[in-house]
């Protein structure tokens, strides 16, 4: 039934209501998503009109049919009734038919499944006759040259012996394909003698046949011989007999542990002799099979390898079995020697395999497998872990040690970690079959130094105790002879945990010059991975980058603890600004016209973190340092002397409470004996002095402009009031 069109503005389409799976809800869900509901009803009321505007017009077009259906079933059921019994009597002939039809069929298979044994029987009988006559015809064969000899072979030429063998070998090969369809059959059984026995004879001719040939280096003789084991399927009974005949016994004079131990390069010298059997003894063989470069192609014999399986074979079977103390990863220095020569020799053998697929085979196969697995590189790497890991863990236990002359680091932990870096990669330690374990190992080793430097940066120092205490000095007059000279970091605290100038500087330059020295690295470690055909060297990148990311990490720790380093030195210093008001106070001394002596002083850390830094870190590292050390030196200065201003402040005024109370009593603590500057006058110039120096000298010293210092600038302006 099809459905009236309607207009192409519906929200739906029409035949869907005539889907036998359709779902209210599905539909009303589907719609929404095009339009409203409202919109959705009106076009279902209008298409539900066009569905009665159409049921109208087809009873309408079909009225007749509608009013005489009554009319013409009137009569029906006689006449169905008429119908029934003639109906019955045909279904009784069609069942009696198929069951004749039936049976037939039945006998007709019986017949042929008959006849199908009986096929398969003489199947059986003409291979069983096939197997006689196999035989007879062989024996036909051995008796053939001369029937008094009980063995023709032994009085054949050995060209006529190896071409009789063929032919055997060629009638024994169908022989042994139809025994093996005959298996089970009574007859086969009597005649399984005479089988075993023309095995044996054929075995043992193709043998001594064999060996004589290639004791002689008969050509022929060798290739009859070859083709008569792949005419029997039997080609590894030969490479088996190639390796016990041939192979074994100059196996057996060259794997000699004596051999060995007798040089430095006895195990090098055993590799080349055995690498010269094969020109020298495999000739003939691969010159027959096809593995020679001058062998004819057309006369050569397929399906042998002997280099795969008789000579490897061979040779791992000798090693395992005399050099066993070869795969010993005890000392790893000879291990990695033994391993090195002896994968030498394995290229080299490979190379001498005839094609890819020769070595191809060479590589699956399981003495192959075997020689690969008895290198227990696991332990050798473990062994070096223990050397490698051990050395940067014993640099660490010993602290910020100085690297030693010529070196290119500063700290002998620095020196050590680039050590074990190159080490890894080395050609005295990195094996290929390792890359993996190295790379990590690479990782680990710069995790843990960031690690280290972590440690010593934020692990808290005890309090530094100066070798002298600071005392005010006895004047304002600044003498260089009365400076007292300020020693490098490492002594002047008594706690070996602080961190000295020049050690802090050291861990910036080295920290700097291994972030500059990781491409060399990358290089390394590419060259070693392009070698193993490894590709990805992106994700080598990114790892390198993420490590050098990792000693960045210790930067703003290393600035922190630098700051605060070069800010404790200076302070200490700088706090004797509280022992000014002691130098005026009621000792009538001249007005000041020089700054305070401690202020020399209190700038050599500057002067020695910027004679240390020279050319070992940048100088935009340096001059951040400095900033910072000044923004805190200033402020923490700025604190002391406001301390000390409000301090005169306060004494001031008590002073001028007492003069007024005493009314006309000469105060003489507070003026001059001519009525000149007072004490206070005289303390607050001193400050002037003082800041105004400092002000000269870190410009002088660092060229940083101190009127860019928000704290300087407010230390200055109070002081220039409260003057």
């Amino acid at each position: 039934m099809n459905l009236p069109k309607g207009p192409d503005s519906l929200c739906f389409d029409k035949d869907v209501f005539m889907k036998d799976d359709f779902d209210v809800d599905q539909f009303v869900s589907e719609c929404r998503k095009q339009v409203q509901l409202e919109e959705m009803r009106e076009d279902l009321e209008l298409y539900y009109k066009l569905l009665k505007t159409a049921m109208v017009e087809l009873i309408n077009k079909d009225y007749a049919d509608f009013v005489n259906l009554s009319t013409n079933l009137v009569g029906m059921d006689k006449a169905l009734n008429q119908l029934s019994v003639p109906l019955g009597q045909l279904r009784e002939e069609v069942l009696s038919l198929r069951s004749c039809v039936s049976e037939v069929i039945q006998a007709i298979d019986n017949q042929l499944s008959k006849q199908e044994d009986l096929q398969n029987k003489k199947v059986c009988v003409l291979r069983l006759i096939q197997v006689v006559r196999s035989v007879e015809k062989i024996e036909k064969i051995l008796n053939s040259q001369n029937p008094k000899e009980s063995n023709s072979l032994e009085t054949s030429s050995p060209l006529l012996a190896g071409q009789i063998l063929e032919r055997i070998a060629t009638e024994f090969n169908q022989l042994q394909f139809h025994a093996v369809q005959s298996k089970g059959m009574p007859l086969l059984d009597k005649v399984r003698p005479r089988i075993a026995g023309i095995t044996s004879m054929l075995q043992q001719s193709l043998e001594g046949l064999l060996i004589e040939g290639l004791q002689t280096s008969n050509v022929d003789m060798v290739r009859h011989c070859l083709r008569t084991y792949a005419t029997i399927d039997k080609t590894r009974d030969a490479e088996a007999l190639v390796g016990q005949v041939l192979v074994k016994p100059y196996m057996d004079q060259v794997i000699l542990e004596e051999v060995v131990k007798s040089s430095p390069n006895g195990l090098q010298m055993m590799y080349s002799r055995l690498l010269d059997f094969v020109p020298h003894h495999c000739r003939l063989l691969r010159e027959v099979t096809g593995g020679a470069i001058s062998s004819d192609k057309a006369d050569t014999v397929p399906g042998y390898d002997f280099l795969v399986n008789s000579v490897w074979p061979e040779i791992v079977k000798g090693i395992e079995e005399r050099l066993a103390f070869l795969f010993n990863p005890g000392n790893p220095d000879i291990f990695y020697e033994r391993y090195s020569t002896s994968m030498e020799f394995v290229r080299k053998f490979e190379r001498q395999c005839s094609s890819q697929a020769s070595v191809k085979r060479l590589r699956v196969h399981p003495a192959y497998v075997s020689f690969q697995n008895k290198w227990n590189l696991p332990v050798y790497f473990q062994l070096r872990y223990k050397e490698i890991a051990g050395s940067l863990e014993n640099s660490i236990s010993d602290g910020l040690g100085t690297a030693p002359a010529g070196s290119t680091f500063h700290l002998k932990v620095s020196e050590v970690l680039w050590s074990c870096l190159v080490r890894c990669w080395s050609d005295k330690i990195y094996l290929s079959p390792l890359a993996h374990r190295f790379w990590k190992l690479t990782l680990q080793l710069y995790s843990r130094y960031a690690k280290f430097l972590e440690e010593v940066l934020t692990k808290p120092t005890a309090p530094e105790v100066p070798k002298e205490p600071v005392r005010p000095l006895p004047s304002s007059a600044s003498s260089t002879s009365s400076r007292t000279s300020l020693e490098d970091g490492g002594s002047e605290s008594g706690s070996p945990t602080s961190l000295s100038t020049k050690q802090l500087v050291y861990i910036a330059a080295d920290v700097q010059r291994l972030q500059e020295q990781i491409p060399q690295l990358s290089e390394m470690v590419r060259r070693r991975l392009e070698a193993l055909n490894f590709t990805n060297f992106s994700v080598v990148e990114d790892a390198l980058i993420d490590s050098k990311a990792c000693l960045s990490g210790s930067i703003p720790s290393l600035n922190t603890r630098m700051t605060q380093h070069l800010t404790e030195r200076c302070c200490r210093f700088l706090k004797s600004a509280s022992e000014v008001p002691r130098l005026y106070r009621r000792t009538n001394k001249d007005v000041p016209v020089r700054a305070s002596a401690y202020m020399d002083n209190a700038l050599r850390p500057l002067h020695q973190v910027l004679t240390d830094s020279t050319e070992l870190v940048s100088p935009s590292t340096a001059q951040q340092w400095l900033r910072v050390t000044l923004c805190d030196c200033t402020q923490r200065y700025f604190e002391t002397i406001s301390e000390v201003l409000s301090s005169v402040k306060k004494m001031e005024d008590s002073l001028k409470r007492l003069k007024q109370a005493r009314k006309g009593q000469s105060a003489a603590a507070t003026s001059g004996t001519n009525g000149g500057p007072t004490d206070d006058s005289k303390i607050r110039l001193q400050l002037a002095l003082d800041v105004e120096y400092l002000g000269e000298q870190v410009i002088n010293t660092t060229k940083y402009d101190c009127t860019l210092c928000p704290v300087f600038s407010v230390l200055y302006y109070t002081l220039t009031h409260m003057i």
